[in-house]
């Protein structure tokens, strides 16, 4: 499967007159007041629904084509769980929308406090290409929701996909609230951070690229959000239900060929449990994909021959014990186990990104706490066990950014909970209401009447006076 980019009759030059005019004409719009309402904010989160309904199959069509998606997964994790926050922000806009009533101190009564939560203005949403749907709108959502003007660069690999929201936005939003703007990464995404001053950035990509973005933002303090990666560790406790944990571990293996920022990035296995795991994995993996994983209409493929290089550079490392059929011509890697791997392989060192999976025997949870501290920060953590016990002191000893017990993936998808990373592997969350935090701010201000004005606060300032003043505050 060839894989074009937009690079491709790329016109910098028009790029640069468009991003000017909209910049400064979403500024304009914003200085207007018409994002702020309730009744607007509705009105284009259904307008969203209405159009992502419309386009569906565009959608289906444009992720088979990018990244051999089925329809199944197409709709599962890219279009359906858009739609649920779509429903979600809305059912509970209004009241996220309510300024807050907070405590005021006593020295300061009669005064009453309020938080409302302010629009921040002018946004930059810079979105991947495993999840090129999923995640460029479902920021968008957010951004909306919190009454701002947007931008959208979608990335320039899932070519097909990135078009279609453009024909999405164009044709549903006027340009001066929302628009989209092409072109390689490299280029576009550093012309727009470092000439333009965003009030907020939320970018999802590699580590290395959230960098650059952040130091770029730096210059004009753009505050950002920064969804990244790292390697997730998938722990299987000796105490547990082997059938369902591998059916669990290659269903979240599987999913976009392995291509997702929460994928189970290697396996650490107890040693009493080990080889009878990785036979019914492999009978997972099996039974999920058939004997010839390539004939599979469940199974995708790599996005463009460089991911694909990469990857399947991962197989000459440690020793296949199941998979390692490759075909470069259709971007092409099978579902991997390997055994064998060290610490200091560069399998074990960088995110895999391909459904390629280590597996590392472990004999006390010591073990298990090493071998993630050598890759620390995760985006995800996975533990599979029985025992609450055990389960606690991993959630309690490790630093990642959220995870699941006996399950993979689903955490993502839960909108009452927030979605993001720690250290690397992160900064800032959204998700439902997380979402909205991220694209507000708190504004605080206090009500004074003016009937009653203490004296306290006037020179001249008597002895009782300081008493009186180291009693308010404590002292």
């Amino acid at each position: 499967m060839k894989q074009d980019t937009l690079e491709t009759g790329f016109d910098l030059l028009a790029m640069r007159k468009q991003v000017s005019r909209v910049f400064a004409a979403q500024k304009a719009f914003f200085d207007t007041g018409a994002t702020r309402p309730y009744a607007y904010r509705k009105a284009q989160l259904k307008k969203l629904l209405s159009a992502i309904r419309a386009n569906e199959q565009v959608f289906i069509d444009a992720l088979y084509k990018d990244l051999r998606k089925s329809a199944y997964e197409t709709i599962g994790t890219e279009i359906g769980p858009v739609v649920s926050e779509i429903h979600h922000t809305i059912r509970n806009l209004r009241d996220w929308m309510r300024p807050q009533s907070a405590g005021t101190p006593m020295m300061f009564k009669p005064s009453k406090s309020r938080i409302y939560p302010d629009p921040l203005g002018n946004v930059l949403i810079i979105g991947p290409w495993n999840y090129p749907f999923l995640l460029t709108i479902h920021p968008l959502v957010s951004a909306i929701a919190g009454g701002n003007t947007i931008i959208l660069k979608p990335s320039d690999y899932s070519v097909h996909t990135s078009h279609a929201i453009e024909k999405l936005i164009r044709e549903n939003f006027p340009e001066n609230y929302i628009d989209v703007v092409l072109g390689p990464g490299p280029v576009v995404g550093e012309e727009l951070i470092e000439q333009y001053h965003f009030d907020h950035i939320f970018f999802t990509g590699s580590v290395a690229v959230g960098k650059r973005i952040m130091g770029m933002a730096a210059r004009h303090l753009s505050p950002v959000t920064l969804e990244l990666g790292g390697k997730s560790p998938c722990i299987v406790d000796r105490q547990v239900n082997l059938d369902y944990a591998a059916r669990k571990v290659a269903w979240s293996k599987l999913m976009n060929a392995g291509q997702t920022c929460v994928a189970p990035d290697y396996l650490l296995v107890h040693e009493d449990i080990k080889d009878v795991f990785i036979d019914k994995l492999k009978q997972s993996f099996d039974k999920m994909l058939g004997p010839d994983p390539q004939r599979s209409e469940d199974f995708g493929r790599m996005i463009n021959r460089n991911r694909f290089d990469t990857v399947a550079r991962y197989l000459r490392q440690g020793k296949i014990i199941y998979g390692g059929h490759t075909d470069a011509d259709d971007l092409f890697i099978a579902p991997t186990i390997l055994e064998g791997v060290s610490i200091d392989d560069p399998v074990m060192q960088e995110e895999i990104f391909g459904p390629v999976l280590p597996v590392i025997g472990y004999r006390t949870k010591e073990e298990v706490l090493k071998w993630i501290e050598a890759n620390p920060y995760p985006l995800a953590l996975y533990v599979y066990s029985s025992s609450k016990a055990t389960a606690d002191f991993f959630v309690h000893n490790l630093r990642f950014g959220g995870g699941c017990i006996n399950n993979g993936v689903i955490h993502l998808g839960n909108t009452d909970i927030p979605f993001g990373g720690v250290g690397t592997s992160g900064i800032g969350q959204y998700n439902g209401k997380f979402g909205f935090d991220t694209f507000t701010r708190p504004k605080s201000v206090m009500y004074s009447p003016t009937w009653f004005d203490a004296p306290l606060w006037y020179a001249p300032h008597g002895g009782n006076s300081v008493k009186l003043l180291r009693k308010l505050f404590g002292l």
